[in-house]
């Protein structure tokens, strides 16, 4: 069996016994905005979970797939006024740097992704804004909502892309009423980490990958549908 084969069996079976066991390897993807394709794949191993949380890690060097502009313009190019309106299509990449551990909560709209710089420096926390993970057997499926907060070491923190999400409002990739729901979120979002709650106070900032996992390839078939979805 092809080794995206074996990525899929693996997680097929975590799913049926109703999590993924660490070392699975899945894969954490995005649809477009105002659309229904993917856009955004990226393989992850699974660090932990359970009713709490899923965990996982997006190792350095892992091949995925992202938006670029229809000329292969990366999208952080374009100016912010045109960026949403010009025509898209995705490429493989790989992901540079070091890796980041991803944590999310059953139902919560955001995901927690923790960075570190080489040498296993901390360097902070990430809240994306997003729709609440869906499950499915090879993997979780979500879409983006621009709005983003860091989250530093010393517990200080700030709003992150606030002109894209103003600027995604006005191209109409989400209506008022996603929009306030996005905001919501992020009010939520910040109570917790002004109280110091999960995942903040976990101390996932020192953990670190089993040294005998494999980075996970990229399957053929990224971006097929799910035949079964479940939050």
């Amino acid at each position: 069996m092809a080794e995206g084969g074996a990525v899929r069996a693996d997680a097929a079976a975590g799913t049926a016994a109703g999590y993924w066991a660490p070392g699975t390897q899945i894969l954490w993807r995005y649809r477009e905005n105002a659309g229904e394709r993917f856009h955004i794949a990226r393989p992850v191993t699974v660090v932990r979970d359970d009713a709490d949380v899923l965990a996982v890690w997006l190792a350095p060097g892992t091949e995925c797939v992202k938006p670029v502009l229809a000329d292969g313009t990366p999208v952080h190019v374009e100016p912010l006024e045109s960026r949403y309106t010009k025509p898209r299509t995705v490429q493989r990449d790989r992901w540079f740097g070091t890796g980041v551990l991803k944590l999310a909560r059953p139902g919560e709209p955001w995901s927690v992704w923790l960075f570190w710089e080489p040498g296993w420096q901390f360097k902070n926390w990430y809240v994306n804004l997003e729709s609440p993970l869906a499950r499915w057997v090879g993997g979780v499926d979500s879409e983006d909502h621009f709005l983003d907060i860091s989250v530093h070491p010393d517990r200080s923190w700030h709003w992150r892309d606030e002109d894209e999400f103003a600027q995604a409002r006005t191209d109409g990739l989400m209506d008022d009423q996603i929009a306030a729901r996005v905001r919501e979120a992020g009010r939520s979002a910040v109570a917790v980490i002004r109280a110091w709650g999960a995942p903040f106070s976990d101390g996932w900032q020192h953990w670190r990958p089993d040294p005998s996992w494999a980075v996970p390839s990229l399957p053929e078939d990224w971006d097929r549908t799910p035949a079964h979805l479940s939050t």
